[in-house]
Parts: structure tokens; C-alpha cells; sequence
């Protein structure tokens, strides 16, 4: 047995997929609505008896490994090394031969080698003194943090890191540039960091994509921070600094306080704020809110004090409301950002954050002391900001409670801005993209796929096969693989304790798919075994009428305009044949 196999054996499926959606148990399987797909009505099913996951709306499914990769967005061996984690076992070298999964995973071993190169400089080399007393002295950090938060330095000079990772570790110039931390400048592989705070950006499961670096002095020669380049791992606007070491304290809280810089979040870590991430990026996307709302109902927004935290407050709140998240907001105290408050009184900034506001009340407030209330053009401001983001709240009750108080504060009635608000509505549906409806498919390929799920679901395989045979003799399958999945269990001979179970574990590989689906197809709870066997007759007999009409079709299509008139005598017989068979109404 190998690895992937054993981590396979150790995991159960249910418990897995339980720690990501909700799964209700429906039969001998569990139910839930799928993750992967907009729908209302639950169409993901998982099996215990055979650990696999199946979605009837998107097609999607698969085992353990398959479900990880999906929900997480990621490739083989990095599921392999989470599941493995979980299941305690401990992987020797796995080859992958897939050039993405190489590539991905040279780009994390990458990151993690220059991580542990600038992390000594900053600890251990002279070059990182300097570094080092400027966290320490004008920053307050103890080395544990540092050590926390994997702080580093990248040296000045213009190559040290990447001759390391080239002559002492082996890799080659190519895999640096694909990682962003070297680039080429006149033939010479160049370090892309130089002279700068090292801060590794991880994403949530602890993997190192890349960095972000700040200069020591602000002097205005240059950017303040610069980023990793977009590489296959590390992508700005779906990752927060600090998210790997705050989840675990987010789900425990059910809240994830947000902040727009990384010494913000190690500020209030400091003080024993350990739910607090750092948004890379000036505002939130909808791949940063749906990974937030993995971990916690509610997100407290503590942007910097400024007409700029303000937008992103503003450009933020959409996508937090229609992912249904509750949105706080943490008006800072006697400071423009969370680290210079902390700095100045602790106290207070935690007695703002007990106190925090829900967004839209704060922004009321904001625009109330900004703009003229009185005038029309303060209410026109006013509404002009506010408006659009009332029209996007999902619940009614809380959209009509805004806009009764907005209506009070300005002193304009309550109809008008609801009217208002009713045409900005509509004029976001007139402009939503329509998404075209499922393909409708025939009923003969409906009822295919429910008798083959009836004979492999079938307390007796053996039992509900005879039967269906009685029923559709010299019946064939229009779906190729459901009529090569039924000659394989003719195949396997008439053993009184064949099941679905058993029939799956010699089943050839290309069949596992279609086979899952039957096997996973929701059924009616019948009494007991002949009733089943009942409803495998009904359905036969359906399908047995479908197959003669699509006979008759095809021998009426071959008799339109047929000159030869032998020919024309056969196809009569064969028509009037068929129809003999069909029952009689």
C-alpha cells in the first residue's frame, strides 16, 4: 500500500467534510448543499459505506483527496500533506510528475529556504543588526515575537541570497525567477529583495507564497513595501497577513478583527488581540471574505482612521454583505492606525474594540458630521454614499431599519429613499449577467441512471439484475459507460453476497465515476426488499416502452424517402413488429 492510500484508509471521509460544511445524514449517506456551486436545494451527497462525495447539480466528486483540492484550491501533494497531517502519518519523498503540482511545490520549498536565509540575517548576521534594533527599540518586539511572525531582512547586497540557494542548496536559476525572489538583470541572477523587513505572507494552511517587504526608513526614495510578484502560489487580493497564526483564536472569538498593515497585526498580538489579520490589498475581495467566512460569522473592520480607510470601508462592505457576514467597524482612539494607537493607550484601544459599531450605523454618523444634513446638497451627498450600500443588504427587515434612521436623521421621508433604493436595485438586476439554466435531459437518461442506482443500491445485487433482465430483455443502455458498468457485474458471476461495496473494488478505473453517482443517487426508502424490486419493475417498464419509441423513431427515419421497395417491405415488418410490443392503452 501506498502513502496516498494509507492516508486514504486513516481518514474518514464524513468527519472530513463535516469540518468544512454541515452534513446531514439521508439514509445511509449524508446530504448537504454543495460548496462548490450557487444552488438552494441540498444535491451533495457523501458515502460512508464507501468514502466518496458526489454532487448531482455540478458533477463534481471524488474522495478525500479530490474534496480538499476543490474546497482549498489546490493540487495533490499539498492535500497529501494536509491529510497526512491529520491522519499521523509521516511522508517519505512522494514524486509527482505533474509540472504543475513540480512547480508549485518548488515555489513553496523556495519560500520556505530564503524564509529560514533572511530569518538568520536578521537573528544571527552582522548585516541584520540594524534590522534587528529597529524592531527591538522603536518597534518594542521581544525575539519571541519575531520568531512568531518568521521576521527576516534581505541583506543590501545585490545576490547573496540567491548564490546561497544556487550553490549551497542546489537550484537552479530558472525555479528563483519562477518564485519571484531573483530576477535577471545583464546576465546576472539578482536577489529581488534588497535591504529590507522581511514579512512571509502564508496562506491559512501555514504555506509560504511569498513576501512582503518594508523598508527601514521611510525616506521617499522608492515604495514604502513591495511585494512577491504574481506567481502560481501567490495571488494579492486572496491571502491576509497573520491568518495562519489568528484562525485558530477567529473561530474560538467567531470574529476576525481586519487591519490594513503587518505591524498593526503583530501590535495588537502583542496585547493579547490574537484574532487580527492584515488585508494585502486596498480593499477586500470576494476570494478574501469567502475564505473569512470559513472561520467566523462576524468581521470587525479597524482600517486607519483616513479618508483612504474610509473608502475601503465603503468598497469592502458589498462583498461582506452578500456573503451574509455581520460587519462591525472599530473607531480607533487617540491614533491613525491599531499600532500607533496600541502605542499611545492600550487600554483605550481595547475599550474601542468591546465598543465596536455596525458599519452602517458608523457610516451614518460619518457622513451626518461631514455634510450639512439641512441642505439638499449635504442629503444629496449623503444618500449618494449611503444608497447604494443600503440597496445591498440582503435582509429587509435590516435594510428598512437603516433607512427609517437615515430618513429621520436628514429629515426626508422614508418612502422617498425606499424608492430610491427600489430603482438602484433594479437597475443592478437589469445589469446582472443571466446565467443559463441547466441543460434539460431526457427521461431516458434520467431513468437509466435511476435503475442502475436501483440494481448496484440493491440489498441483492444478483436478485435486482435477474429482475431487471425479466423486465428489458436484450435491453441496451444508451450511456455507454452505465451498459459497461452492468456487463461487469454479469461478469462477476452470481455470488449470493455481491454488492455495491464489492462490485466497485474490481471496477475499472474509468467506470468509478459513473458508478459513484448511481451509487450515491438519493432513493426512496422502501419498506423492504420487494418493494424495491417493485419499483426496478415500474422503472423497467418505462424504459423498456422508451427503447421501442426510439426503435420506431429510427425505423421511420430509414423509411422516409426509401425507394427500394424490398427494403421498404422489411422495414414495415421490423415497424409493425415493435409496435406489437408496445402495451396497450
Amino acid at each position: 500500500m501506498d502513502q496516498a492510500s494509507e492516508v486514504r484508509e486513516k481518514i474518514d471521509i464524513v468527519s472530513l467534510i463535516s469540518e468544512y460544511i454541515p452534513l446531514k445524514k439521508a439514509g445511509r449517506n449524508f446530504r448537504a448543499i454543495c460548496p462548490f456551486h450557487n444552488e438552494k436545494s441540498p444535491s451533495f451527497m457523501v458515502s460512508p459505506e464507501r468514502q466518496i462525495w458526489h454532487c448531482f447539480g455540478c458533477q463534481k466528486g471524488g474522495d478525500v483527496f479530490t474534496f480538499l483540492m476543490e474546497y482549498e484550491n489546490i493540487e495533490f501533494p499539498e492535500s497529501l500533506r494536509e491529510l497526512a497531517k491529520k491522519a499521523g502519518v509521516e511522508l517519505k519523498s512522494y514524486k509527482f510528475d505533474n509540472e504543475a503540482y513540480s512547480e508549485k511545490e518548488k515555489i513553496y520549498h523556495l519560500n520556505k529556504q530564503a524564509l529560514k536565509f533572511y530569518q538568520y540575517v536578521l537573528l544571527k548576521h552582522p548585516l541584520g543588526k540594524k534590522a534587528l534594533s529597529y524592531l527591538k527599540e522603536k518597534r518594542g518586539m521581544s525575539e519571541k515575537i519575531i520568531e512568531t511572525f518568521s521576521l527576516g531582512f534581505s541583506p543590501i547586497s545585490g545576490s547573496s541570497l540567491s548564490s546561497y540557494l544556487i550553490n549551497k542548496k542546489g537550484y537552479k536559476k530558472q525555479d528563483l525567477y519562477l518564485s519571484g525572489i531573483s530576477f535577471e538583470n545583464g546576465g546576472r541572477t539578482v536577489d529581488f529583495f534588497r535591504g529590507r523587513l522581511m514579512f512571509p505572507l502564508t496562506d491559512h494552511r501555514g504555506n509560504v507564497v511569498g513576501f512582503s517587504a518594508r523598508v527601514l526608513e521611510d525616506n521617499g526614495d522608492g515604495p514604502k513595501y513591495i511585494n512577491t510578484k504574481e506567481t502560481s502560489v501567490y495571488h494579492k487580493g486572496s491571502l491576509f497577513f497573520g491568518l495562519d497564526i489568528a484562525k485558530e483564536e477567529i473561530k474560538k472569538q467567531e470574529q476576525a478583527i481586519l487591519v490594513e498593515g503587518e505591524f498593526d497585526v503583530i501590535s495588537c498580538f502583542k496585547e493579547g488581540i490574537k484574532n487580527v489579520a492584515a488585508i494585502k490589498g486596498t480593499a477586500l475581495t470576494e476570494n478574501q471574505v469567502a475564505l473569512l467566512s470559513r472561520f467566523t460569522p462576524k468581521v470587525t473592520l479597524c482600517f486607519d482612521m483616513d479618508e483612504a480607510g474610509f473608502e475601503a470601508t465603503k468598497r469592502s462592505l458589498p462583498i461582506l454583505e452578500k456573503k451574509g457576514l455581520t460587519t462591525t467597524v472599530i473607531v480607533i482612539p487617540g491614533g491613525k492606525d491599531p499600532d500607533e494607537a496600541l502605542k499611545k493607550d492600550p487600554a483605550s484601544f481595547k475599550k474601542a474594540l468591546k465598543e465596536d459599531k455596525g458599519v452602517y450605523d458608523f457610516l451614518i454618523e460619518k457622513l451626518l458630521k461631514e455634510n450639512d444634513a439641512k441642505g439638499a446638497s449635504g442629503k444629496k451627498k449623503i444618500t449618494d454614499d449611503l444608497l447604494p450600500l443600503f440597496s445591498q443588504i440582503s435582509n429587509e427587515i435590516v435594510k428598512e431599519h437603516y433607512l427609517k434612521k437615515l430618513s429621520k436623521e436628514i429629515d426626508t421621508s422614508y418612502e422617498s429613499l425606499k424608492r430610491e433604493v427600489e430603482k438602484m436595485s433594479q437597475g443592478q438586476k437589469e445589469e446582472s449577467v443571466a446565467v443559463p439554466s441547466q441543460v434539460q435531459r431526457k427521461r431516458r437518461e434520467i431513468l437509466e441512471e435511476y435503475i442502475l442506482a436501483l440494481i448496484i443500491q440493491a440489498p441483492n445485487v444478483n436478485d435486482a439484475l435477474e429482475k431487471t433482465n425479466e423486465v428489458l430483455p436484450e435491453f441496451a443502455f444508451e450511456n455507454p459507460s452505465y451498459q459497461k458498468i452492468i456487463d461487469f457485474i454479469k461478469s462477476l458471476g452470481k455470488s449470493s453476497a455481491l454488492d455495491g461495496q464489492k462490485i466497485s473494488k474490481g471496477l475499472p478505473k474509468e467506470l468509478e465515476n459513473s458508478f459513484d453517482a448511481c451509487f450515491l443517487l438519493p432513493l426512496p426508502v422502501f419498506a423492504n426488499e420487494e418493494r424495491h424490486l417493485e419499483e426496478l419493475v415500474k422503472v423497467g417498464n418505462e424504459l423498456f416502452v422508451l427503447g421501442l419509441k426510439d426503435k420506431l423513431k429510427k425505423v421511420s427515419e430509414k423509411m422516409k424517402d426509401n425507394k427500394n421497395q424490398e427494403e421498404l417491405e422489411k422495414l414495415n415488418k421490423e415497424f409493425l413488429k415493435i409496435t406489437s410490443l408496445l402495451p396497450k392503452t
